[in-house]
């Protein structure tokens, strides 16, 4: 099911991206992400290599599911019904992660002069993203992934210039999707990720493209919650995911 999300007049819609861009560079000067994602690095781990990913929020996105169409309504109301943000599938044949979902980046390169820099780099080899259509809005507090020994900072980007987004490469990534922020933050969409063999729970969504939980989940609940956009959901609530 796909709902259609009305088309904004000009005026409105120059109002809306300027309210859109200062929430997002809010959700950056926030410092970022939950308690639980803050592990510090231990000694013997200083040498843990920078990445970044790049959390690209732009508009014309539509929901998928039935329950994302039923919140167009209420994001409607706070200006940010057909906002959508890029997530992707890595490749199932990846050393680290393998098909995960996650927002595109990956390592700092040398020739990178900055986390923004490598975040922008790597959304264009992974997703196709021309950078220059990117407004780099700020980065959140790089966090420590001890599974692959990154320590990525999140960097938010809003898409001035939407576009379609595709696998660049199949070694890398299985699928890219826009998925639109209604499909997020709809209750029915919405539970948690049980992994007994790690001991671990993760807020986890379901957006029937994609299914979402770890790192990413972490950061996508927090910043739904820190711009004000989630809604109540049950946390109890399981969602199956294989892995």
């Amino acid at each position: 099911m796909s709902a259609r999300i009305p088309d904004l007049p000009p005026e409105s819609a120059t109002i809306a991206d300027g309210a859109l861009r200062g929430q997002l560079e809010d959700l950056a000067a926030s410092h970022g992400s939950p308690l639980w994602l803050r592990r510090k690095k231990e000694a013997a781990e200083q040498s843990a290599r920078d990445a970044a990913v790049l959390m690209l929020f732009g508009r014309g996105g539509e929901p998928r599911t039935e329950a994302g169409g039923a919140e167009a309504s209420r994001l409607a109301e706070l200006g940010v019904a057909d906002v959508d943000i890029v997530l992707l599938q890595r490749a199932a044949s990846l050393r680290h992660h393998p098909g995960q979902v996650a927002f595109p980046g990956g390592g700092r390169d040398p020739e990178d002069d900055s986390m923004a820099a490598a975040a922008l780099r790597e959304a264009e080899e992974e997703a196709g993203i021309p950078p220059d259509t990117v407004e780099v809005l700020g980065e959140m507090d790089p966090l420590y992934i001890p599974v692959s020994k990154f320590e990525v900072t999140p960097v938010i980007g809003y898409w001035r210039q939407p576009g379609r987004v595709q696998v660049m490469d199949p070694r890398e990534s299985y699928s890219v999707y826009r998925v639109a922020i209604a499909d997020l933050v709809a209750p029915a969409n919405r539970g948690t990720f049980a992994r007994p063999d790690l001991k671990i729970s993760t807020p986890a969504f379901d957006v029937g493209v994609l299914k979402v939980w770890g790192f990413t989940a972490g950061i996508l609940d927090f910043a739904l919650e820190h711009l004000g956009w989630a809604g109540e959901w049950d946390k109890k609530a399981p969602i199956a995911i294989d892995f």
